[in-house]
């Protein structure tokens, strides 16, 4: 199904994966909303929900900046009602924003794990809660979360807990929502990459430039988005997809483009 004209709600979406996939679906045509903190570029991160907007405008589809942290029920609320107002509901949403921190319980501590749970859980959560009622009066509506499939070996919890957890939850909600609103015709979907993805958290949080040589771009999340999206909503829900699964369903076997160094060895990314 075609997404032009459709309005897609992005959290997380002034850099890296969330961008990528918001510059993928303006490509085709779709309104965007960059729904994120960033007003200020920091040095090691890069991108603000301006500079995203433009780069979307650049492409020639229609582009809402909106700071919202996510954290915040208020912040969520209003940030949902502008786009809503803005292009006229609501047809997609992707649950891209998150937090991370790869630590062991004794060395977690709260601010570190209420932001991933302020963010991954509660936001994920509250972010869907208020686009649904939007979602609900779409076109073909799906909500994308960017999450692993789950599970239960205790080799993903063993050395941080707290972020499995987290990330999971994310998973739930998904997969509760694909149930709940089945009747309403709204997918509910994850999407985790095979591999690591070259992004700001690769490189300053996980393993710098050595992993980033052994990454793919994440593009190839933006490609797999795409052709979940436009898939009928009534028909495909309830999935924990794997970028590489989803491209191989759409008959692109050849991968190698996506590669930060061509040919380079590719590290797995994590819960796989």
């Amino acid at each position: 199904m075609s997404l032009k004209g459709k309005t897609a709600f992005i959290t997380g979406a002034s850099r890296g994966i969330g961008k990528a996939i918001a510059l993928r679906l303006a490509k085709e045509g779709a309104n965007i909303v960059i729904a994120a903190k960033s007003v200020e570029e920091n040095p090691k991160l890069g991108g603000t929900i301006f500079s995203a907007a433009e780069e979307v405008k650049a492409l020639g589809a229609g582009a809402l900046a909106v700071q919202c942290d996510i954290r915040f029920e208020d912040q969520i609320q209003a940030a949902v009602e502008k786009a809503a107002e803005a292009f006229g509901g609501i047809d997609i949403l992707v649950n891209n924003a998150s937090a991370i921190s790869l630590t062991p319980t004794e060395k977690t501590e709260a601010k570190r794990y209420d932001l991933m749970h302020g963010i991954n859980v509660r936001g994920t959560f509250f972010v869907s809660r208020a686009c649904i009622p939007y979602l609900r009066k779409g076109s073909n509506p799906h909500i994308l979360n960017l999450s692993p499939p789950i599970n239960m070996d205790q080799k993903w919890f063993a050395n941080h807990l707290a972020y499995t957890m987290s990330k999971y939850n994310m998973s739930m909600i998904a997969w509760g929502l694909s149930a709940e609103l089945k009747k309403d015709g709204i997918a509910a979907n994850t999407l985790w990459p095979r591999t690591t993805i070259a992004t700001a958290a690769v490189q300053n949080l996980l393993g710098g430039d050595m992993l980033m040589k052994m990454s793919r771009t994440p593009e190839i999340l933006a490609d797999a988005a795409y052709y979940i999206l436009r898939r009928p909503s009534t028909q495909c829900t309830g999935n924990f997809f794997l970028d590489e699964q989803v491209l191989a369903e759409e008959g692109i076997t050849d991968l190698s483009g996506y590669s930060v160094v061509p040919g380079a060895q590719l590290y797995t990314d994590l819960f796989l």
